[in-house]
């Protein structure tokens, strides 16, 4: 079915319960928010930045694309769809290995949301860039209408 989202689109929403059930637990972690904010001690300038349709950027393996099929197999998917049970942890771990030589030092991720924050103005810019440019390497794409940029708080 299609479901309107709060900006006006439409997001399509399939029962995945069945393959959920017989689907093996991903148990990669999801950060708590209260770690990450901890980590933004001392920090004055902020960015954040929202990637656009998150889990939709998150190629499928092909042997596994017969397993998100509906409508009788008429349709797989090639990128993962919500409603997968180890969706949000996969995600995470993908985030996690692309931005990982950013985090603990001037980027926190949760899920699909990127914040990079900074000491000084100077820092910040080279820090954005930086984060930008390995999101541009990995083909992951920002939501602009969601993205702030070089804010003095969040």
């Amino acid at each position: 079915m299609l479901v309107q989202k709060k900006d006006g689109t439409w997001r399509l929403c399939i029962d995945y319960r069945a393959l959920n059930k017989i689907t093996v637990c991903n148990r990669y972690p999801i950060p708590r928010i209260d770690d990450l904010l901890d980590q933004l001690k001392g920090a004055k300038y902020f960015s954040k930045i929202d990637l656009k349709s998150g889990y939709h950027q998150v190629p499928i393996e092909p042997f596994d694309m017969w397993k998100t099929a509906f409508k009788e197999g008429l349709f797989e998917w090639l990128v993962m769809p919500f409603g997968l049970m180890n969706a949000p942890a996969t995600f995470m771990r993908l985030m996690d290995d692309i931005l990982h030589p950013f985090t603990n030092s001037f980027v926190v991720v949760y899920l699909d949301d990127i914040l990079i924050f900074s000491h000084s103005w100077e820092e910040h810019l080279h820090h954005i860039r930086q984060v930008l440019q390995t999101l541009q390497q990995h083909k992951l794409c920002a939501n602009l209408e969601k993205c702030n940029f070089g804010m003095t708080q969040v």
